[in-house]
């Protein structure tokens, strides 16, 4: 028989036992499912983290007092030393071999304001030295940026996200413009680049000052320093991780055999423990996938098995007219594997569908996970010629006399 023709009989005794065909599937349904809906909603998250991560530039690490990503533990770092300015003058002087070495200093929750317009009390501010801006991937879209000249000379400059700037200057240019921070007033001299949401949260709402004005406001020890270094190139980035590590135990005075403390954070290093996080949910979500798919290739085995004694008549006038072993064998093989294909595709669709939906409501981007589709596929392939062969290993040997003998 043709290919073709051995798919349409197969869809034919689909066809005919509707119901039981739809209780067989259901088990395949619910495991590819669990599968393709736990690594939609997964690979969603993924990829937002990894816009939200990646907003350091490229080739760049920042190292800081406590870790980037809150692992339950974050008490046991609240007695590091912060990370000061000395400590930041210190390591420039001595990473020669990075290209940018720059610091910021942040203070969250701040509310900026113009006459009678003000901002909502959520506006980070920092104070950073001018290597933050290519460190941090901050473009400069109106205006210009924070220089080292504003640091030295203590300058009460202010750059502006657009959402602030839009904010408090709905009609007219913020450049140039006068702000109260705090009961300081500043001058905006820049207006950043949009750089879009994540989460839907948006990246665009902060505002940056010169750190060492930002110190005259709030004192030198209002927040640890981060320091953000950029390296020459991607070969030297490695390289250059170890070294302003090994600097700064030095400038912290940290004895040989002791632990760092202050943490090391890299676009890298964050996904690394984003993904150690979430393995633990896939390996459980494919625990749970393994059980049901175990559980549907048995239904679909006895279907089969089923299936070969309500047709035994059928196999052995086939048998009497010429279909070899062969044929027989095909034909039944055929049928387990499109009934778990079919029961596979359903589950595909539900997946995706919602675990687009679920990621939808964290404000995570639309995602199709084309290789765990893939791999559903074959698994529900796998299935089907595992769980089919022996039903169809034992139509093909039945006796085509005994056969048109059965009733």
């Amino acid at each position: 028989m043709k290919i073709f023709e051995v798919i349409k009989v197969a869809f034919a005794s689909l066809h005919a036992n509707k119901l039981r065909s739809l209780l067989t599937i259901l088990g395949i349904v619910v495991g590819i499912f669990s599968i393709i809906a736990i690594s939609t909603v997964i690979e969603m998250l993924q990829s937002s983290i990894e816009k939200g991560v990646s907003q350091l530039g490229q080739n760049t690490f920042q190292i800081q007092k406590g870790p980037a990503v809150n692992d339950g533990n974050r008490a046991r770092f609240r007695n590091r030393p912060d990370i000061t300015l000395e400590d930041y003058y210190a390591l420039k002087e001595k990473l020669v071999e990075a290209k940018h070495v720059g610091a910021e200093q942040w203070n969250f929750g701040k509310q900026l304001k113009v006459g009678n317009k003000e901002t909502n009390p959520n506006v980070p501010v920092a104070g950073v030295t001018p290597e933050a801006f290519p460190n941090n991937k901050w473009t400069v879209e109106e205006g210009r940026a924070i220089s080292e000249r504003d640091v030295q000379s203590y300058q009460n400059y202010i750059v502006l996200g657009p959402d602030v700037a839009k904010k408090l200057f709905p009609n007219t240019s913020a450049l140039n413009q006068i702000v109260n921070l705090d009961g300081h007033k500043l001058k905006v001299i820049g207006i950043f680049e949009a750089q879009g949401d994540v989460f839907g949260q948006s990246r665009d709402n902060f505002a940056i000052v010169p750190l060492t004005y930002y110190q005259s406001m709030y004192g030198k020890r209002n927040n640890s320093i981060n320091i953000t270094v950029m390296s020459y190139d991607k070969e030297s980035y490695a390289d250059l991780i170890e070294i302003a590590e090994g600097y700064f135990r030095t400038i912290r005075k940290v004895p040989p055999g002791e632990p760092n403390n202050f943490d090391i954070f890299s676009n890298e290093s964050v996904l690394t423990q984003i993904n150690d996080i979430t393995s633990g949910v896939r390996i459980g979500s494919l625990v749970v996938a393994a059980i049901a798919l175990l559980a549907a290739g048995v239904g679909i085995m006895n279907i089969m098995l089923v299936s070969v004694t309500e047709r035994t008549k059928e196999i052995g006038i086939r048998k009497a007219i010429g279909a070899r072993k062969k044929n027989i064998l095909v034909q039944f093989l055929t049928e387990s594997v499109v009934l778990s294909l079919f029961g596979g595709v359903i589950g595909i669709v539900l997946g995706i569908f919602v675990g687009n939906l679920a990621g939808s409501f964290l404000k995570a981007d639309t995602i199709i996970p084309i290789d765990w589709v893939l791999i559903g596929v074959l698994l529900c392939f796998v299935i089907g010629v595992t769980f089919g062969t022996y039903p169809a290993y034992k139509a093909s040997n039945l006796d085509p006399i005994e056969a048109l003998r059965y009733e």
